[in-house]
């Protein structure tokens, strides 16, 4: 359940407005993950003391234990709005955390399949580097100008299959 900005005023002190105003569409997108963190963790303390005052009201409700506290008032909705405020706002971070590592991943995935297209073509095409044929310096190293040969996946099963064939027939000779 959703609750309007004028009842979140009404129930949140101003620093907890600040901060769950900060936790709203636009100015969520502008903070960093170190800040999204510390938000994070400041909600779940100010979620677990909501939670269990609202508790403490439920008991006392019941009469399962004494009254605590004796300028608060003992009405049971203000904490609990208070508790569903803070764990609105717990999931929208949450869900935003979820987001930035989600990116972050697809960016790692983008760069492996970068180096990985990179290398897979320097492997490929190799350099042909020719030799210098100048007399009376020695035997020279000649490197081998062809190209590798990768098969294709679909001709690899009947090359196998040539070859068993033509070795068949040499050895029915």
């Amino acid at each position: 359940m959703t609750l309007s900005a004028k009842l979140e005023h009404a129930l949140l002190e101003k620093d907890e407005i600040v901060l769950l105003r900060s936790t709203h569409h636009p100015e969520i997108y502008v903070l960093g993950r170190k800040q999204l963190v510390d938000t994070q963790s400041r909600l779940r303390m100010l979620r677990g003391k909501a939670k269990t005052l609202t508790r403490q009201k439920q008991r006392e409700a019941k009469g399962k234990s004494e009254v605590r506290g004796r300028t608060f008032p003992g009405e049971l909705h203000g904490p609990q709005r208070r508790k569903q405020l803070f764990a609105s706002a717990l999931k929208r971070v949450n869900k935003e955390l979820h987001r930035l590592e989600k990116l972050e991943a697809k960016a790692r995935h983008v760069d492996a399949a970068h180096q990985a297209l990179s290398l897979l073509r320097d492997a490929k095409f190799v350099p042909t580097v020719r030799a210098n044929s100048t007399p009376g310096t020695g035997m020279q190293v000649k490197e081998s100008r062809r190209r590798r040969r990768v098969l294709a996946r679909g001709k690899v099963g009947s090359v196998l299959k040539q070859n068993k064939i033509a070795q068949a027939v040499r050895d029915a000779r």
